[in-house]
């Protein structure tokens, strides 16, 4: 199959899987500890990861934590908050509503146990509306969380904007970076958010580790951990080191980095030609990504077809039509619904992910495929509207 959904995962790149080895078979001793040649091996292992990591942010590699996965990072980050806001008074977290469901489950905890939430309104695609973000500052705000880049249709927020703004107003900034981690360049400074969530997984490391990045001066960030019981990862998170999986995700966020600039072009020359093949092949093509946001990133909805019968026909091409985390729950997007999509086009959405695994000739031949497929599903539709005298999918004539 032809794999376009890097941002569910991507394939574990070769060199990283060479590095991750010796941890498991000859270096597995415990970080967290010392006495002995193989912990001291392992250790020297997650200081480098580290060092690589905070590098590739643009920061120190005190500033970095490594977590289980973008989830426990998000929380972290929250959550973490969550006793400073509350002492401080400044309950009042600023977000917007196309977040990652990760983000959006801590914020519900949040307002439970004290906070209040208030969203921010963003435009067709996805954009921060800046003049209601202004309307919406208060004394009272501590924290504001908005994505750099949106898991689905790819749209690129002005962090450095928001976090200039909420500064000036004491407010600490977290953003989910993961989809735009090793896709755009960013630091820390240059977004000068105060917390920042990324994940080896889409950068072709291991599944299972993901880092935080807390900004330790000008100003401090103070945390609190998620749970209690050790100070292995700067006295954040206990529980004994994933040392391969922390290898694995320094040489894969080196490895984005050093390519970072041809890798970004190639990836967009490959969606803009993709999106050329489709929209020149047929019409009803809705693009939701706008051409600015995210180089891999393509998310088309699909008029005049059933979402199911979409992806229960296509055999070649691997893309999801919603973020991982809600495949299971619900099969349309919720990031579309929110931003004015009805739910039989959203149910009819391919999000494409691309990677620096792709090909040219994988993108003629996934284009070949999409197209054939809509259009049988078309033309099935227009046979059964005529025969009962019936609308097709989403709301289209046939």
């Amino acid at each position: 199959m032809i794999y376009l959904d890097g941002h569910s995962t991507t394939p574990l790149a070769p060199e990283v899987f060479e590095a991750m080895k010796p941890y498991f078979l000859e270096r597995f001793g415990n970080a967290s500890q010392g006495l002995h040649r193989y912990n001291w091996e392992a250790r020297a292992g997650v200081d480098q990861a580290r060092e690589q990591v905070a590098a590739a942010l643009g920061a120190k590699d005190k500033e970095i934590v490594f977590t289980s996965g973008a989830t426990e990072a998000n929380h972290l980050a929250l959550l973490g908050s969550l006793p400073a806001l509350l002492e401080s008074g400044k309950k009042r977290i600023l977000s917007i509503r196309i977040e990652h469901a990760s983000v959006l489950g801590a914020l519900e905890l949040m307002e439970e146990r004290g906070c209040r939430v208030d969203w921010i309104r963003t435009d067709r695609e996805g954009r921060v509306d800046f003049d209601h973000l202004r309307d919406l500052m208060g004394a009272d705000v501590g924290l504001i969380s908005v994505a750099l880049a949106n898991h689905e249709i790819g749209t690129l927020q002005d962090l450095k904007r928001i976090s200039d703004f909420a500064r000036n107003h004491g407010c600490r900034v977290h953003t989910d970076a993961v989809q735009a981690f090793g896709k755009v360049p960013f630091t820390a400074d240059s977004i000068g958010a105060d917390l920042i969530t990324i994940s080896a997984h889409k950068v072709r490391g291991p599944k299972g580790v993901g880092a935080l990045y807390v900004r330790r001066k000008n100003p401090r960030i103070d945390l609190e951990p998620l749970y209690l019981g050790g100070g292995q990862e700067r006295r954040l998170r206990p529980g004994t080191p994933d040392t391969p999986a922390i290898v694995g995700f320094g040489v894969a966020a080196e490895s984005a980095l050093r390519t970072l600039d041809q890798d970004t072009e190639r990836l967009r020359r490959m969606r803009d030609r993709l999106w050329e093949l489709l929209s020149g092949a047929l019409e009803g093509w809705v693009r939701n990504s706008p051409a600015d946001g995210l180089p891999n990133n393509l998310n088309l909805s699909v008029r005049g077809v059933d979402g199911a019968a979409l992806f229960g026909r296509l055999k070649q091409v691997a893309v999801s039509n919603a973020s991982a985390c809600l495949n299971g729950i619900q099969d349309y997007s919720q990031v579309l619904t929110e931003l004015g999509v009805g739910r039989d086009l959203a149910r009819a959405t391919l999000r494409i992910g691309l990677g620096t695994w792709n090909t040219g000739s994988e993108i003629e031949a996934a284009a070949v495929e999409l197209i054939e497929v809509v259009r049988d599903l078309r033309m099935m539709e227009r046979q059964f509207a005529e025969q009962t005298g019936t609308f097709s999918m989403n709301g289209d004539k046939p």
